[in-house]
C-alpha cells in the first residue's frame, strides 16, 4: 500500500509510519487523515507486527491542521464534519491498537499534531522539539482527544493552563511534566526511537497487549471491577506461549525468546 502524504516501512516486527509533508511541516490535510486511517487499519490487520512507530519527515513532527486548507475552500470549514470524518477515526484507530505505539517527536508538535503524539502509548522527543497546544491562539477548542489525554498525563489544572495559554513547552519541560518518556539529542532521535521500539517488539507481546488493555480499562471503572478484569486478563496471559517461554527461560537461567503469541 503506497501513500502520498505518508511513508510506511517495516523493520522486522516494527512498522514505522512517517508523516511526509515536510515542506508544510507535516501539516495535516484531508488527504493525510484519509491515508492515516487506511495505514492504521493496515497495522491492526497485521498479526506479525509487535510495535508501531509514528514520526515526521524533515524538521517537524506535525504542526496540526494545514490552515491553508482550512481557509482555502469555498466557505468556512465545517469543523464538526472534518473531525468526525477525518481526525476522530484516526485517533480512535491509533488509540485502539493492541500493540505498543511510540511517537518519535523529531521537532515541533502543535495542535492536532501534538494530539497524535499524545494518542500514542509512549513519546520520545528530540531535545529541539517543542510542544504547543495552539488551539486557543486561533480561538478553537483542543480536539483529536487532547482534552482526554492531556489531563490524564499532567492533571486538570495544568492541562487547562497548557490549553488556555498555548505557550511552547520545551522537550526538557515536557519530560519533567511526564508528557514524554525520553529526551534525546536531535540527531539521535531516529536511532533512539528504533531501539525503544525494538526492545518492546522483543518482549512478550501478548502480555504487553493485555497490560495495555488493563491500563485503559482501569481509567474508566472502579477498583472492584478492575480487580475482576485483571483476573480475566491474567487467565488469558497464563495460557500464552510467551508465558510458557518466560517461565522455562527463568528455570533454564537464560534470556527468553518471545514469539509474541
Amino acid at each position: 500500500m503506497s501513500f502520498e502524504t505518508l511513508t510506511v516501512t517495516d523493520d522486522h516486527n516494527v512498522r514505522t509510519i512517517t508523516l511526509n509533508r515536510p515542506d508544510a511541516m507535516n501539516g495535516i490535510n484531508e488527504q493525510m487523515t484519509g491515508e492515516l486511517a487506511k495505514a492504521l487499519k493496515g497495522v491492526a490487520k497485521e498479526k506479525a507486527l509487535r510495535c508501531l512507530l509514528l514520526t515526521g519527515a524533515g524538521k517537524a513532527f506535525c504542526v496540526g491542521q494545514d490552515l491553508k486548507e482550512a481557509v482555502g475552500g469555498d466557505g468556512p470549514m465545517d469543523f464538526a464534519k472534518r473531525l468526525r470524518t477525518g481526525y476522530n477515526p484516526v485517533v480512535q484507530s491509533l488509540m485502539s491498537l493492541k500493540i505498543p505505539t511510540i511517537a518519535a517527536v523529531n521537532g515541533a508538535a502543535a495542535g492536532a499534531g501534538w494530539s497524535l503524539a499524545l494518542a500514542c502509548d509512549f513519546r520520545i522527543a528530540a531535545n529541539s522539539a517543542k510542544f504547543v497546544a495552539a488551539f486557543s491562539n486561533i480561538g478553537l477548542v483542543p480536539d483529536s482527544a487532547m482534552t482526554w489525554t492531556l489531563p490524564r498525563l499532567v492533571g486538570y489544572a495544568k492541562a487547562l493552563e497548557i490549553a488556555f495559554f498555548s505557550e511552547a513547552i520545551t522537550a526538557d519541560d515536557a519530560l519533567a511534566m511526564g508528557l514524554v518518556n525520553r529526551v534525546v539529542e536531535t540527531e539521535s532521535i531516529g536511532a533512539a526511537a528504533n531501539e525503544f521500539a525494538a526492545k518492546l517488539a522483543g518482549r512478550a507481546t501478548r502480555g504487553l497487549m493485555l497490560t495495555k488493555q488493563a491500563f485503559v480499562r482501569g481509567m474508566q471503572q472502579d477498583v472492584a471491577a478492575q480487580l475482576e478484569y485483571e483476573a480475566m486478563l491474567q487467565s488469558v496471559a497464563g495460557r500464552s506461549k510467551d508465558y510458557a517461554e518466560g517461565v522455562q527461560a527463568f528455570i533454564d537461567k537464560r534470556k527468553p525468546e518471545f514469539a509474541g503469541e
